[in-house]
């Protein structure tokens, strides 16, 4: 929470400093990439492959045999993160180009320059945040949640440090935020390594890709690779058509897809975090009927609090937008982008905390394959929602696209888990769906029918604005829990589960 919190509090400052532009455009652009692949080499593909080996590690084998895993992790991940940011600091131009293809159809050479000088500086994160993402798969395998939780925070202090010290200083001033990001790669990992000191687990950083744990790794994490990031391929894949619409398209695509980070790290990557190692424990047990057990937790809590976080972002998409970025750098225009694309992602808000929940029903498992095939449906699916729907709605269109393929993506690994045996739902399941709607449904009455018109919003002081924000929020949340109590749902029924 204190990491998304200052996430607001980095974007409001990217916002209001730097507005929405061809040279925003460009560094979101640069830190999209080597983020892209973070997603791939760290907490993404490599996360779901390395946890369940280290906890069959850990739970039975030694400790020096768990140690030696470590190390040779460590060092044969390094290794390939270090020719991949060598590669990736060479190939820079075009690299960009690739990803911004339509501003090499438009000749927009300054831009593509420009965003090839900062990825130069943020390739390397890369190697220190998938790293960062290695000793946080340790330490939450042995319980150690908050430290890794915790660390992002440091990301977004080094931005907002870039933001307001670095950048007037520079000749370019958006550059500044390049190196924010490299320097806050090298941070985030070194803040980890007294952790793992203190459990005798410092890695030594020794390439040994034939040890038999490394190798299970790397068996399980190449299909994995497309599979966990397929909501990240179809963002990525929306750069690219952004890239062909108006300025501004791509830093309104960023400005809203944060904001549905928000409910999507506290809520999604928590339970994604929590429950791998869980289900990977209890498969380990051969405890089936746990196994289940804790899915169906992690789908409740999924839907009890996804729903309603879900709807209010659509309902206060244009309010939140205005009271966190609303300036001379971002007008109303752009709160009005940005407000469309945000309500198109949110539609999608319970479908992208899904699959970190059932995703993890596979990787527990040591199927990886599975996920492939219905990741390659996904982005299938993605592609041709794009083609149909960015000429009637542009970047919104992208972003509603995004979230559709990402429902496809939840609907068939439900399906799979039930088809396999694997998860087994109770019978209260759709009553629960009934009555969380209809709380949902709900909270967006009374926040609709209360709240002002956006130009309101816009007429008064960011002070009052963020007021009437915290105002409609705690409205809306006790409307919603109001409506449960009335239709008999109780918070004890959810952490009960999670105990079974």
């Amino acid at each position: 929470m204190i990491s998304r919190v200052l996430g607001f509090v980095r974007d409001l400052v990217l916002a209001r400093v730097f507005g929405a532009d061809a040279a925003t455009d460009a560094f979101f652009v640069a830190f999209k990439i080597p983020n892209f692949l973070r997603r791939l080499f760290g907490e993404g593909a490599f996360a779901t492959a390395f946890v369940p080996v280290l906890m069959e590690y850990k739970e039975k084998r030694s400790h020096a045999e768990l140690k030696g895993l470590v190390d040779h992790v460590a060092g044969t991940l390094g290794l390939v993160l270090l020719v991949v940011s060598f590669l990736g600091v060479l190939g820079a131009p075009l690299i960009v180009s690739l990803f911004a293809f339509g501003w090499v159809l438009d000749g927009a050479s300054e831009k593509l320059d420009l965003a090839a000088q900062m990825l130069r500086l943020t390739f390397p994160y890369l190697l220190f945040i998938s790293l960062t993402a290695f000793a946080g798969g340790v330490l939450n395998a042995h319980n150690r949640f908050a430290v890794p939780a915790f660390t992002p925070v440091l990301l977004n202090l080094c931005l907002i440090a870039a933001a307001l010290w670095l950048a007037p200083q520079m000749q370019q001033p958006v550059v500044a935020l390049a190196w924010g990001v490299l320097i806050a790669g090298v941070l985030q990992f070194a803040f980890q390594l007294p952790f793992l000191y203190r459990l005798k687990l410092l890695p030594a950083f020794k390439p040994a890709p034939r040890h038999e744990g490394v190798g299970r790794i790397m068996k399980l994490m190449l299909p994995a690779l497309f599979a966990v990031s397929v909501v990240q391929i179809n963002l990525l894949l929306d750069t690219v058509l952004a890239s062909f619409l108006q300025t501004g398209s791509i830093s309104w695509l960023y400005y809203s897809d944060r904001l549905m980070e928000f409910p999507l790290g506290v809520l999604g990557v928590a339970l994604a975090t929590v429950i791998l190692p869980s289900l990977s424990r209890r498969h380990a047990a051969a405890d089936a009927r746990a196994f289940s057990h804790t899915l169906d937790w992690g789908l409740r809590t999924t839907l009890l609090l996804g729903a309603p976080a879900a709807v209010g972002l659509m309902v206060l998409a244009g309010p939140m937008i205005a009271t966190l970025f609303l300036s001379d750098r971002f007008d109303m225009r752009d709160v009005n982008m940005a407000s469309l694309s945000l309500m198109a992602y949110s539609f999608g808000l319970l479908a992208f905390i899904l699959i970190k929940v059932l995703a993890p029903g596979y990787y527990a498992r040591q199927d990886t394959k599975t996920p492939v095939k219905i990741g390659l449906v996904a982005l299938v699916a993605n592609m041709v929602f794009n083609l149909i729907l960015i000429f009637p709605l542009q970047h919104a269109g992208l972003a509603l696209a995004t979230s559709l393929s990402a429902f496809v993506n939840a609907a068939l690994l439900f399906r799979g888990l039930r088809k396999s045996g694997v998860y087994h739902p109770g019978k209260e399941w759709p009553w629960l769906w009934v009555k969380i709607m209809l709380a949902s449904a709900g909270m967006a009455g009374i926040i609709l029918w209360g709240m002002p018109e956006l130009g309101e919003w816009a007429g008064v002081g960011v002070g009052t604005r963020a007021i009437w924000l915290g105002l409609w929020i705690g409205v809306g949340a006790l409307v919603y829990f109001l409506l449960l109590l009335l239709f008999g749902i109780r918070l004890q029924h959810f952490r009960n589960a999670g105990r079974a």
